[in-house]
């Protein structure tokens, strides 16, 4: 007998936890993994910072990855090692205003950003403002904070 897909929350953002360690170092920026579900339990997409350009975060990386419009989002969840930006100097666009605009309508994170580089990250809330369901696993948060120890002292 055959299972079907994994489709744990769990499984998910460990499966993000584990992209974000290939993530090149950085001092001023932290690693972060994302992975982009379908509602059937396949992987539309997965990425991470820094991975194909020095400024791109993990779910820019991942959703660059898709067609614009891709109707699949309409159903998905994308799972992110560290909740999506809300504020951003690099980019014309945060995370959080990407994933809304893709119509994406859950989101799934291990741990909120700390006031490190950016005060009071308003990710989380832009996505629920906008209707985006966010859930916190933060058993899954001393994983995804080791990536980033070197920054955190």
């Amino acid at each position: 007998m055959t299972s079907g897909p994994v489709t744990t929350d769990a499984f998910w953002l460990a499966r993000a936890v584990e992209l974000s360690k290939l993530c090149p170092p950085s001092e001023t920026a932290f690693s972060v993994g994302a992975v982009i579900v379908g509602t059937d339990g396949e992987v539309l997409s997965e990425g991470y910072s820094r991975e194909a350009d020095a400024h791109n975060h993990a779910e820019e990386a991942a959703l660059g990855k898709l067609p614009d419009g891709d109707p699949r989002l309409r159903g998905a969840t994308i799972y992110s090692s560290l909740e999506p930006c809300g504020q951003r100097a690099s980019r014309p666009r945060t995370c959080a205003q990407l994933i809304i605009a893709a119509g994406i309508p859950r989101v799934v994170v291990a741990w909120r950003e700390p006031d490190l580089f950016v005060s009071a990250c308003q990710g989380t809330a832009l996505l629920e403002e906008a209707g985006v369901e966010v859930v916190e696993l933060p058993e899954l948060a001393t994983a995804a904070r080791a990536v980033n120890a070197h920054l955190l002292g």
